[in-house]
């Protein structure tokens, strides 16, 4: 966490704000504390898109569907407004790396953290699509992984931001290397499309490379509309269903809940990942 900087607001909402947690091309994120104590992550949406009056009405329908999203494995969204010059989003603060961070500095999760991994995600999509969100830009750095079970956050947010983008630039803008193919080719992105980044995500984990190669190649995005992946490290015990998830259309890709009935239930516990990481 970094200190608050010149011009950052020291209070959104109820929240009092303690400092940086990061940002993106459309939102600043900060560590907030409650009233009553409580640590929450607090997502405040750049000015130039709050007063942008389609993005703030797209906003708020995914705020008030994510608020409706319950999985143990997501950052519950407890507090949001929408209406204020800043429009902010609160979620429940995860203590824990992003799933990049870790894969950088650790390498390749091992198995049995890979499967607990696919069981949590699974079941987190399954919460988000159940309320009639797309997540859209599930990727490394919006999984967190906490000591006792990773968590997906960014839901209720990445529609809208993706949608404010492809207003700006006329295309949609995303995370490439971790894109469906639908969404490369700048089509509707629905559940499926969510499946096939999860496939994406896993086989990032499972060997620390992105499976269709990095976003300064120029050819990323044919490949992952045309090419195969690179899953040579992933393995072979859950090879198939990355490969499953990763299919070119849409309907041949399981469902999370298809994904859920073949992995089995998560086991979340305070050993799900390796001792080096926690």
């Amino acid at each position: 966490m970094l200190g608050l900087q010149p011009g950052d607001p020291d209070r959104i909402g109820p929240y009092l704000l303690l400092g940086r947690l990061g940002h993106g091309g459309m939102e600043q994120m900060f560590l907030g504390q409650s009233a009553d104590g409580q640590p929450v992550a607090v997502k405040v949406i750049r000015p130039e898109l709050g007063a942008d009056v389609e993005f703030r009405a797209r906003f708020r329908r995914e705020v008030t569907a994510a608020k409706k999203v319950s999985s143990e494995f997501t950052a519950e969204v407890v507090d949001a407004d929408v209406t204020g010059p800043w429009p902010w989003l609160a979620t429940a603060y995860v203590a824990g790396p992003s799933l990049a961070e870790v894969v950088r500095e650790y390498g390749p999760l091992p198995l049995s953290s890979l499967m607990t991994l696919a069981a949590g995600l699974a079941a987190g999509l399954r919460a988000i699509a159940a309320t009639g969100l797309v997540h859209g830009d599930l990727k490394p750095s919006n999984v967190l992984l906490a000591e006792d079970r990773p968590r997906i956050i960014d839901f209720g947010i990445s529609p809208a931001s993706e949608a404010a983008k492809a207003t700006d630039t006329g295309q949609l803008i995303g995370s490439p290397a971790f894109m469906s193919p639908e969404q490369a080719e700048g089509g509707e992105a629905g559940p499926a499309s969510d499946v096939f980044r999860l496939g994406t995500v896993l086989a990032f984990a499972a060997t620390g490379q992105e499976p269709f190669g990095t976003p300064k190649n120029a050819a990323l995005a044919y490949r992952v509309v045309h090419g195969s992946p690179d899953l040579g490290g992933v393995p072979d015990e859950m090879r198939p269903l990355v490969e499953r998830c990763l299919a070119k259309d849409p309907g041949q890709r399981p469902t999370p809940a298809d994904l859920m009935a073949e992995i089995g239930p998560a086991r979340p516990g305070a050993d799900w990942l390796p001792a080096s990481v926690t």
